[in-house]
């Protein structure tokens, strides 16, 4: 019996996508897979003076036809801008001190690949969640990468046995349950429940980053966090 999740490689990504790899035996985390602009590969949102706000990692200019693995970083990415970002945005935050290093860590990574750098990342959260899910790297899988949409999907879990695919809730318009079924693949789906804490004294804004999580609760609270959701 294993449990498979699919997904984008994303750079400090909201709590549902650490719901997403926890809920599963194995993750496999694409690497070609090609780029958009308007995805969350390299940007995300924090908090900042009570609202939410967008950070990101600067790419060199190239064709939006490239797949991730083929983007790089940006010579002017600022490193220390976007730590310094954080630092002040998290000043007053209860577990700063905890996780800024991390944070810092991870921002500084060396690589310029972008998928390279954000492969880091997701590494590092990984373990400081404690999630024990085995991750696989989509291009190391021996399939036809040709494959799109639903056909990858099914390669990819059929290379690695998988009995149940755990989807993102967003796939419930785009997948059938009958059509997995027919490859002896469970298909689920996985909603995450409302999550909500103390952000200083502002009104609460949801689904911010994983470290606007990780800067105002303990490691413990977010791992119970991790099992808030359904699965559909």
């Amino acid at each position: 019996m294993t449990k498979t999740a699919i997904m984008q490689p994303y750079f400090l990504p909201y709590i549902g996508y650490w719901q997403l790899i926890n809920s599963a035996d194995v993750f496999i985390i694409y690497d070609n897979i090609q780029y958009t602009k308007k995805g969350w590969f390299n940007r995300n949102r924090y908090l900042k003076n009570g609202s939410d706000e967008l950070f990101s990692v600067s790419l060199k200019k190239d064709s939006d036809y490239l797949d991730v693995n083929q983007r790089f970083i940006s010579p002017e990415y600022n490193r220390k801008k976007l730590i310094a970002q954080f630092q002040n945005a998290y000043s007053k935050a209860p577990y700063k001190k905890e996780i800024m290093p991390i944070i810092e860590d991870i921002i500084n990574c060396d690589k310029d690949n972008l998928f390279e750098y954000i492969y880091y990342s997701v590494c590092q959260i990984v373990e400081i969640l404690g999630i024990d899910t085995k991750i696989i790297i989509s291009s190391t899988i021996d399939i036809d990468h040709s494959l799109k949409a639903k056909d990858k999907v099914i390669a990819l879990c059929k290379a690695v046995n998988t009995t149940t695919y755990i989807n993102s809730i967003g796939g419930v318009e785009l997948y059938d349950k009958n059509e997995f079924k027919e490859y002896g693949i469970d298909l689920k789906f996985i909603k995450s429940k409302s999550i909500e804490y103390k952000q200083y004294d502002n009104k609460f804004v949801p689904w911010l980053s994983i470290v606007d999580i990780l800067m105002f609760n303990s490691k413990e609270i977010v791992q119970k966090m991790l099992g808030e959701y359904e699965l559909l």
